[in-house]
């Protein structure tokens, strides 16, 4: 596989418009090589967009961007990048062995007791035709196709739409794997909670553009922090209302819930000043990271 690049993916001021509508803007990425990274965004924000253009299917309007320090169109390039779209099409005729064995024909060969370890822990069974199989079970095949070249980089959109839990979690165990080995991982998905046990880093794409990213910590302590107080007596809803960064206060005696963004330390001094019976701040996730971030903007 060679040794992690610094940069395994590197976006210059990328602009992309399809006709009147504007898919990407100025963004700017880098993807640091041997890392996780997972790109989040609402439908629409540009991420379908951001793959085809780093799998050289699409060129920008403006900007540039370089793929394992290459041209992403080169063929160099795209013999080391492994691919699973959201819509993956497969034709119905076929087994999923005899799809596989084709794709890795193509690749010039693969090493086959991988490929057949991939099918045993994504409990694929490979001689189903493809139009026996569930939506779920296809996405194994689409799996074991991107992975099973052993691929620099590995460029995945909504992997694990339709996998049980135990397949889910599967998934997320080779991620760290092959990361171990060096290579890079680009992976676009909706379920925050995957991405969160195991990206590197992420980044949040809004109307074509990125609006923040960073580590998952960085992200996480971004969003707005739920409390909910029960008082030893009447709650001091004027206090609290006055901190700043409080929002949604709602008290009812001394029963008090609200949200916080920024700093703690007012909110705390106001608490340590007053008794307090008992108090639940569970601590943000990415997904309310992400939704904090998108609330930023009114909707239209």
């Amino acid at each position: 596989m060679g040794p992690p690049l610094t940069h395994a993916i590197r976006c210059e001021h990328l602009s992309k418009r399809f006709g009147a509508v504007t898919a990407l803007e100025a963004l700017s990425l880098e993807v640091g090589g041997g890392t996780i990274f997972g790109y989040l965004g609402a439908n629409g924000a540009g991420k379908t967009t951001t793959i085809r253009l780093l799998l050289g299917l699409l060129r920008a309007d403006a900007g540039h961007v370089a793929v394992l320090g290459g041209d992403p169109r080169a063929p160099e390039s795209r013999r080391q990048v492994g691919y699973l779209p959201a819509e993956l099409r497969l034709d119905h005729r076929c087994t999923a062995f005899e799809l596989l064995s084709h794709w890795a024909t193509l690749r010039g060969g693969v090493e086959r007791a991988y490929r057949d370890r991939l099918i045993e822990r994504v409990q694929l069974d490979p001689g189903r035709r493809v139009r026996q199989l569930s939506s779920g079970n296809r996405r194994k095949v689409g799996l074991v196709a991107a992975f099973m070249a052993r691929p620099r980089l590995l460029v995945l959109d909504e992997p694990t739409q339709g996998l049980d839990p135990l397949v889910q979690a599967e998934f997320v165990a080779l991620l760290r794997e092959v990361r171990g080995e060096g290579a890079t991982v680009f992976l676009s998905s909706h379920v925050l909670t995957e991405v969160q046990r195991c990206a590197d880093r992420v980044a949040v794409l809004r109307r074509g553009s990125v609006v923040r990213e960073g580590t998952v910590e960085t992200l996480r302590h971004l969003a707005r922090q739920p409390f909910d107080v029960e008082f030893d007596g009447p709650a001091p809803t004027a206090e609290l209302a006055a901190v700043p960064g409080v929002a949604d206060l709602w008290v009812d005696g001394g029963h008090a819930r609200w949200v916080v963004t920024g700093p703690l330390q007012p909110l705390l001094a106001v608490l340590a000043a007053h008794p307090v019976r008992s108090l639940s701040a569970p601590e943000p996730d990415l997904e309310a990271a992400v939704l904090s971030l998108y609330s930023e903007v009114p909707r239209a």
